[in-house]
């Protein structure tokens, strides 16, 4: 919205600064970590009047866990609010890709709401049947992966590009429709996986997504992209705003997510955070480095993978509870320990990932 006052610049020269995508970013941050803070408290209170006993602990989980019976969940709602009030305030609403990553995130964010209010009225760790919700996000994940193909250029669009080279590009055809919307159920579900502890989630969120802000600003610049000798994509850098935008919501969120928590994310935020890095990971055709910068979700969601198949196939578990940070705490690592080792883990993928802008 604030974008539009840049076309009065003659008018008011001052308004220039509002053409920049680095000072509208810092703006988004700003405003949706402000947008957090202030009402936060307002909805946790509202959260907990109504979902009463809170989000139900599982049984069979963690014994330290059942101390934490009553948090209300749904806090993906703070974030959400946040994001979507940052973003409309300071992106460039004419962007089509803007539309795109917000309609995957707020359509991820009610497949996740519908979860967790399923949950919680039920008072069961169960929710919504698991293939009906996949089905929404594939819906969802289709719909957005046909409409960023529509957007770029023939061959370009439909193809994958490949870290550590600089012309080498594998055109999927329209394959690439199913493939981008298995990259963002996939990262949707991830992101949800490692949503299990205080904190743990959106530390990593934030991180990856100021990995994929720089990402989207490099990637929509014909300088940078040109110097970094990466593909241009052109309109991607106003994903950036959205980056920054998740970053503010999740720094405000933290303050009141941080051990003992006052609120959960939720599947409402976990499903819509990791939709979202998904699908701007398949708009800057990024897919592979989101493997690497998202390494500690992929990690988590392997590790599920591998415990389940190992059940099935031999009757036996290789961790001792999945996904991987219940391991951790089976072998006597306390919460906090787990949750800033884990940063630490995607801090360091992160910078990995990143360093596949210049190994080329």
């Amino acid at each position: 919205m604030l974008y539009w006052l840049s076309a009065l610049t003659e008018t008011v020269s001052a308004f220039n600064v509002f053409r920049y995508i680095t000072v509208r970013t810092g703006g988004a941050m700003l405003t949706a970590m402000v947008f957090v803070f202030l009402f936060g408290p307002a909805t946790i209170n509202l959260l907990r009047v109504k979902q009463g006993r809170g989000q139900p602990i599982r049984s069979d989980g963690p014994q330290s866990h059942l101390a934490k019976k009553g948090t209300p969940t749904m806090g993906g709602l703070m974030i959400l609010s946040g994001v979507l009030v940052a973003t409309l305030l300071w992106a460039n609403l004419g962007n089509p890709y803007v539309w795109i990553v917000l309609g995957v995130t707020l359509g991820f964010g009610l497949v996740g709401f519908w979860d967790d209010y399923l949950k919680v009225t039920k008072q069961s760790h169960g929710g919504s049947s698991g293939r009906a919700r996949l089905a929404l996000e594939a819906l969802i994940a289709i719909a957005a992966c046909l409409a960023i193909a529509s957007l770029g250029r023939t061959s370009f669009s439909t193809s994958l590009a490949f870290p550590f080279f600089k012309e080498l590009l594998l055109d999927l055809g329209w394959f690439f429709v199913i493939f981008g919307a298995v990259v963002i159920i996939g990262a949707g579900n991830a992101v949800n996986l490692t949503d299990g502890l205080d904190g743990l989630a959106i530390g990593p969120v934030m991180i990856a997504a100021g990995c994929f802000g720089v990402i989207s600003y490099l990637v929509g610049s014909t300088v940078y992209a040109d110097y970094l000798q990466i593909h241009f994509v052109p309109g991607t850098g106003e994903l950036a705003v959205l980056c920054g935008a998740v970053i503010g919501a999740g720094l405000g969120f933290l303050w009141f997510n941080a051990p003992p928590a006052s609120i959960f994310m939720g599947d409402t935020g976990s499903l819509a955070l990791g939709g979202m890095i998904g699908a701007i990971a398949v708009a800057t055709k990024h897919e592979i480095a989101l493997i690497i910068i998202g390494g500690l979700f992929v990690l988590e969601a392997v590790s599920v993978i591998v415990q389940v198949a190992s059940f099935k196939l031999t009757g036996k578990r290789i961790f001792k509870m999945a996904p991987l940070h219940h391991h951790f705490e089976q072998l006597g690592w306390t919460e906090p320990q787990i949750v800033i080792r884990f940063w630490i883990i995607s801090i360091v993928l992160a910078l990995a990932g990143l360093a596949t802008l210049k190994l080329r």
